[in-house]
């Protein structure tokens, strides 16, 4: 038995409104995982229930109906790469919340489209022109107003939720290459299995279980949200290509501040007022660019036709 992929299409709205709503779950995962943190729950431990109950929940609800078939992956090595970019991605992230608000995590990770952009080069051998190497840059001056290296509001926290976009970036790229080859159920089982074995060596010597009905919400929340994301994440994949999907990403920020804000009692400081648009302008001028870009591609081949 086998599981029917389908394949990549073109429904661009649709993909859309799947991965706006897969940055508002993503945001209970952040949230969740700071709320744990807070209550005094190891990292390696936060992270072990974000992975496991993931996996647990996508096998215990799909191994029963397609078995075997549900591991059956047409690119196994492209599937662990992107589960250990996934887990990087976290590591960064988790133990970055636990030092910085949410809008401060929240605003670096808005450089993964400028990352895509860059990485585009070497990986995917696109050309970038000195108008998108300038939007890079300047997206980058952004994070330096945010982030305020020098300054008594510098955070080292700062650069691994840096290295965590970074990760995010290449963890985009290889969700897109596996649109049409593995089912986004075969990609969610990877995801939860591959970070579970790596974790599970380190979380059981000094296991501490959640004590409150939040901080039991919270732990199951953060593995529901994880599968729920990442699959609506997965399938927004096949419906629009990652260019068309990553200035969405920049909706998080609402659903940031609104979270560090309500739940934390940590409101934007003037950094992110003023280091947040700048990124995200950046990137949308990115975005717009390579649509120009594609049109006048394929304008002159029509012509040429």
């Amino acid at each position: 038995m086998t599981i029917a992929i389908a394949p990549a299409e073109e429904r661009r709205l649709y993909g859309i409104s799947l991965v706006l709503g897969a940055y508002l779950v993503f945001t209970m995962i952040d949230s969740s995982a700071k709320w744990l943190a807070q209550s005094g729950m190891p990292t390696p431990q936060i992270m072990f229930a974000r992975y496991a109950i993931h996996f647990v929940l996508i096998t215990a609800f799909l191994a029963p109906r397609h078995g075997l078939a549900l591991a059956r992956t047409g690119n196994l090595k492209l599937e662990i790469v992107r589960g250990l970019l996934l887990l990087s991605t976290t590591v960064c992230n988790f133990i970055a919340v636990q030092f910085l608000p949410l809008t401060i995590t929240g605003s670096i990770n808005f450089t993964m489209p400028l990352m895509m952009c860059a990485l585009s080069v070497p990986l995917l051998g696109e050309t970038v022109g000195w108008r998108r190497w300038s939007a890079i840059l300047v997206g980058f001056l952004g994070v330096l107003v945010i982030v305020r290296p020098g300054t008594e509001a510098f955070h080292p926290a700062a650069l691994l939720s840096l290295t965590g976009a970074l990760g995010s970036a290449l963890y985009f790229v290889f969700t897109r290459k596996l649109a049409g080859v593995d089912s986004a159920n075969t990609q969610q089982f990877y995801s939860g299995l591959i970070a579970t074995i790596c974790l599970a060596p380190f979380v059981f010597q000094a296991w501490i279980w959640p004590s409150t009905p939040a901080d039991w919400f919270a732990f199951i929340l953060i593995g529901v949200a994880g599968l729920t994301g990442h699959q609506l994440f997965s399938v927004a994949a096949r419906y629009a290509p990652a260019s068309a999907l990553a200035p969405f990403a920049y909706s998080q920020i609402v659903y940031m501040a609104l979270s560090s804000w309500l739940v934390f009692n940590q409101p934007p400081d003037l950094g992110i007022y003023i280091g947040a648009p700048i990124v995200i302008g950046s990137g949308l001028y990115i975005w717009w660019r390579e649509r120009a870009m594609t049109r006048k591609t394929v304008t002159a081949i029509g012509e040429v036709d």
